[in-house]
């Protein structure tokens, strides 16, 4: 017995820093959101109670936050590199691989939606939230052609939006930083670590997630299935908006396929490795 729950833990443990990494490098590439790769993993719950009660959340959680910590920190920062040389090598097989990731999340974040009932209500605020969301990226990213020229008080905002990525599941921080033209400076800035970027974005990061968290909660507590909802709607038109439509070649097209199967598959592995582990605790 207690060798198996010790091959838990150490599960578990892998899993999270995993979950960390792929959060982590949700945050800085374009469509994704971090915090919905929160929710789908069942972290979001706990962190956003470590952050509101911590008192009374971290002795419960405690063991979570390492390998979340070090995995964030890890496809964050280290990411930023490899994802900006990705992207410069093909942004189109890169975003598909995201796309798969966010595609094999689908189905836990919509059995994560509908856990307290799915209203009328819930279901406008998944059309709203859907519309308006693709309407604006698509808008911004297509009809408005404003560039913001890269500054400390920038590189804040691009902090704030990251943070707000987090807690707000669907928040798509780093689209909102491409139609602005400030995604690549900002990125190249993560990846040769510049103290402007640094010291600009991580403040303005932290002091988002700390501000925010306890209104966030506030809301799914008296909102829970019209929130969530809503956040699915997020999800669908924030993937739908970043969807590639020119390749290079046929060579492109089958290596983009790939990559999204394996993102799917690698959301799908995580899913159900996750459900394993509850089931083992429960018994």
């Amino acid at each position: 017995m207690n060798g198996a729950r010790k091959r838990n833990r150490a599960i578990h443990w892998l899993r999270n820093l995993l979950c960390g990494v792929l959060i982590g490098a949700g945050a800085i590439l374009p469509g994704v959101s971090g915090g919905v790769l929160a929710v789908v993993f069942d972290i979001y719950r706990p962190f956003m109670e470590v952050l509101t009660h911590p008192r009374r959340a971290l002795p419960k959680y405690w063991r979570w936050l390492p390998p979340l910590g070090i995995g964030w920190c890890v496809g964050f920062m280290g990411f930023a590199k490899g994802i900006a040389a990705a992207i410069d090598s093909s942004n189109t097989v890169t975003t598909w691989l995201f796309i798969g990731l966010i595609v094999g999340t689908v189905p836990s974040l919509f059995r994560e939606a509908g856990k307290e009932g799915r209203g009328a209500a819930a279901w406008v605020s998944l059309t709203l939230c859907a519309c308006s969301v693709f309407a604006g990226l698509f808008y911004i990213s297509r009809v408005v052609r404003f560039s913001a020229e890269p500054n400390f008080w920038w590189y804040n905002f691009c902090g704030v939006l990251w943070g707000m990525g987090i807690v707000i599941p669907g928040m798509t921080s780093s689209s909102v930083m491409m139609a602005l033209d400030l995604y690549q400076p900002v990125l190249e800035g993560l990846a040769e670590l510049d103290f402007l970027v640094l010291s600009a974005s991580l403040p303005g990061l932290l002091l988002t997630v700390l501000l925010m968290a306890r209104f966030v909660t506030w809301c799914f507590r008296r909102w829970y299935a019209v929130a969530f909802h809503g956040i699915f709607g997020i999800v669908l038109a924030s993937t739908l908006v970043i969807i590639p439509t020119s390749y290079s070649g046929a060579g492109e097209g089958v290596l983009s396929a790939l990559c999204c199967g394996g993102g799917f598959l690698l959301a799908f592995f995580l899913a159900r490795l996750d459900r394993r582990i509850q089931l083992e605790a429960e018994v």
